[in-house]
């Protein structure tokens, strides 16, 4: 029985010890990474990673120039803070470097969500609107 018992220590030593990996050795690709260049160095993402969000541009033509281009700092942080406040949306497109019409238009789609009777916020029909 005692040396059951010592076998059976040593094989939970051994399978303890093959489950540790050398930290400071690289890992073996898996084929699922697709390098992805950049100034600094390569980085490598695996193929089923989100795509990396790109910076809005902040300037353009017409309705696509950013709103804070639009409408100046403080009018465009007003817009951003009122979408903010009214929408639902987990990642709202309430950014100053988008263009104002986006934003308006999550505030107006946000603010139509309420029905008949409802209680809307007061961001929904503010009194300093900026005029387009």
């Amino acid at each position: 029985m005692r040396g059951a018992f010592t076998s059976l220590v040593c094989l939970l030593a051994v399978l303890t010890l093959a489950g540790c990996e050398d930290a400071s050795a690289p890992a073996a690709p898996t084929g699922t990474e697709v390098p992805i260049a950049t100034s600094e160095a390569e980085v490598v993402m695996p193929l089923d990673a989100p795509p990396q969000e790109e910076p809005v541009a902040e300037a353009g033509t017409g309705s696509e120039t950013a709103c804070v281009v639009d409408l100046g700092q403080t009018a465009s942080a007003r817009l951003v803070e009122r979408c903010i406040a009214v929408s639902p949306a987990t990642r709202p497109p309430c950014n100053a470097a988008n263009p104002c019409a986006m934003i308006q238009g999550e505030i107006d789609r946000s603010c139509a969500m309420y029905e008949p009777g409802e209680t809307r916020p007061a961001e929904c029909t503010p009194s300093d609107i900026p005029a387009r």
